[in-house]
């Protein structure tokens, strides 16, 4: 399954996804855990001491290589270097899997039982040229070819705001955890990512943070409905994970919450023609709104709509 962890800056998201992870991991289950926030906090949270978490490859940095590998010997794609983003596989490409030897997960780097990838921080390159979406495009690439299977799990750490929604990126997961706080501000974010979702049947679910009452639970029922799967609530364990000391244990009502957020993702069901129809949908809106011209080439031409995804992967 494919999760996102988003939600406004400051709710709590890298710390919510960071503690899911280890959860999943503690109980002997295979993740990858994907830092695609442009503060690239999540290595950290996982445990990795900040100067190993900053080696990390930014996948960021390596899309002509990823480009080329997952063209494979598509005819549909004239060159690496024609693959936008939203470029969907095709009969020819090759699909990715989990854990496999492909660029992707060699540039991993394995953290008590996960395998952690990076985006990579922006760069002195980056600054005042470009916007993120160049790095989170790594991130979309890897889940249009990813073919995972039942009980793998890819965990992902969404950049605040909504650039989820930029190029389709959003409904590339099975599942949304949106980290909110029980203010204004944090159901406000809720109605946008709702509206932005509404047509697309994307599945969303509020996890609340920070949450220290039962008022703050009322607030959230009542601005987020049953929208609200589960709150995690004020943690003298989650302060020490953040002052980088593992020796507290995560509180009951804590873990419940975890294993509520589990069941939830493991409901899912797999959809994978939906999944393919969408890719099309967007590498054609983005076709038509910037990347034939940037790329001088008609890129609806890139898609097989004889392609389809294998149930399960081959082998």
């Amino acid at each position: 399954m494919k999760v996102a962890f988003v939600g406004k800056g400051g709710s709590g998201k890298t710390t919510l996804s960071s503690l899911f992870v280890r959860h999943l991991a503690g109980r002997g289950l295979p993740v990858v855990a994907v830092d695609a926030d442009i503060n690239q906090h999540l290595g950290v949270a996982l445990g990795l001491d900040e100067a190993l978490a900053a080696k990390i490859p930014a996948l960021g940095d390596r899309l002509p290589e990823i480009k080329e590998h997952l063209r494979g010997d598509n005819p549909r794609i004239s060159a690496a270097s024609a693959m936008v983003k939203t470029t969907p596989p095709g009969r020819g490409s090759r699909l990715l899997r989990f854990r496999g030897d492909d660029p992707f997960h060699e540039a991993g780097q394995e953290v008590h039982g996960v395998t952690l990838l990076a985006t990579g921080p922006f760069n002195d390159d980056d600054l005042g040229v470009s916007c993120y979406h160049s790095k989170t495009g790594a991130v979309e690439l890897y889940l249009n070819h990813l073919v995972d299977g039942p009980g793998e799990y890819v965990v992902v750490d969404m950049t605040a705001g909504a650039d989820t929604f930029a190029s389709g990126l959003f409904t590339r997961f099975d599942l949304m955890f949106l980290v909110a706080e029980p203010t204004r501000k944090g159901v406000g974010v809720y109605r946008q990512y709702t509206e932005y979702a509404r047509d697309y049947d994307v599945a969303i679910r509020v996890v609340g943070n920070k949450v220290q009452s039962e008022d703050d639970v009322a607030y959230l029922r009542e601005h987020v409905g049953n929208d609200l799967l589960t709150w995690i609530g004020q943690s003298a364990a989650v302060r020490a994970l953040e002052q980088g000391r593992a020796d507290t244990a995560l509180e009951d009502g804590n873990v419940a919450a975890l294993d509520r957020m589990r069941a939830e993702v493991d409901a899912c069901v797999k959809d994978w023609d939906r999944f393919q129809r969408q890719a099309v949908e967007f590498h054609v809106k983005n076709a038509r709104r910037w990347a034939n011209a940037a790329t001088g080439q008609n890129l609806e031409e890139q898609i097989d709509h004889g392609f389809r995804f294998p149930a399960a992967y081959p082998g």
